[in-house]
């Protein structure tokens, strides 16, 4: 009976003492920008590091799984050299930093931020004067959500992609704003959601390739040559997004091409060259393409189709003022 009272009373000590101790082990390291390559060299895996100011010059590379956090104005510049920030460790937390001035070589893909390991998460940051802005690179899992990323001031052939993924799957990419980039590119990807997001002043605001069941909801397509061209996928969705005034050279709202199960349903094209146009979409012949719900207003043409277009059913859809409404 002793045996058994002693043991009550060591597990009741313990349980009073764990949330200390677990207070203890959580504590995160804190120090100025400057000292963050130390400090990641010293963490153990699992660490919380916040930044508390401070600019950090050069090129930062974390090798195992942290969180980092950036406070009051806490920055990483790469001072016009190479990619600034590169996680290569899962599970790797950045939020609230100010990311800046990489290199400006697209043959190195230099980046203010490449994810390379898989459950990435990368929010709340300001990227500026960025080459490449968020690069998903073989990252499934990742999420990228409410950052702001600013291009370089280059012309828009020598620019990079302000957000670029490729082949990560199950990646969600949720209310990020981007401005004067090349396109956001989403390439050999599969189950992604694109929600909430301003893709605006770019050539492409999506360029999407050979990516399988994809949501694209709620974003704002924008100010570009072409708001998304979308390409060689099957079962995608687009849903409630705005695009508008997108009038480059080809000035397509959107740009169906091979594409199997698309459904395109309460969108507002205002305002584009085209606002559908369509080359080959759906390609099999048990695939059917979905317009249906959405308001296309003030285009030139609200929905251009090549003459090998079929299998698809247009309907309740509103039209107004668009200087043509069907081409083929």
């Amino acid at each position: 009976m002793r045996r058994v009272t002693w043991l009550a009373a060591v597990v009741c000590l313990m349980a009073l003492l764990a949330p200390g101790l677990a207070r203890a082990q959580a504590e995160p390291a804190r120090v100025p920008a400057e000292q963050l390559a130390e400090a990641i060299a010293a963490a153990a895996p699992g660490d919380t590091i916040e930044v508390t100011g401070g600019v950090f010059h050069g090129n930062l590379v974390v090798d195992r799984p942290l969180t980092l956090v950036g406070l009051d104005g806490a920055t990483l510049d790469g001072d016009g050299a190479g990619t600034v920030l590169r996680l290569e460790a899962p599970d790797t937390t950045v939020r609230g930093f100010v990311v800046q001035n990489s290199g400006n070589s697209l043959d190195r893909e230099d980046s203010g931020i490449i994810a390379a390991a898989p459950r990435a998460l990368v929010e709340d940051n300001r990227l500026v004067n960025v080459l490449f802005g968020i690069y998903i690179n073989a990252a499934p899992g990742s999420t990228v959500r409410g950052n702001t990323i600013e291009g370089q001031d280059l012309d828009i052939a020598r620019r990079g992609d302000l957000i670029r993924l490729w082949d990560s799957d199950d990646v969600l990419i949720e209310n990020n704003t981007t401005r004067r980039g090349r396109d956001a590119v989403l390439w050999y990807s599969e189950r992604m959601t694109l929600r909430g997001n301003d893709f605006s002043h770019g050539r492409y605001g999506l360029h999407f390739m050979y990516c399988d069941d994809a949501v694209i909801e709620g974003n704002r397509l924008t100010n570009n040559s072409v708001g998304a061209y979308l390409m060689y996928g099957r079962r995608l969705t687009l849903r409630d997004n705005l695009i508008a005034f997108n009038r480059g050279p080809s000035g397509y709202g959107i740009g169906l091409k091979d594409m199997d199960d698309v459904t395109i349903t309460g969108n507002r094209f205002l305002d584009n060259r085209v606002g559908v146009y369509n080359d080959g979409s759906p390609r099999e012949l048990n695939s059917t393409g979905i317009i249906q719900g959405n308001l296309f207003a003030y285009n030139d043409i609200a929905i251009e189709m090549l003459p090998s277009v079929r299998h698809n059913l247009i309907s309740d859809n509103s039209f107004i003022e668009n200087e043509q409404q069907v081409v083929v």
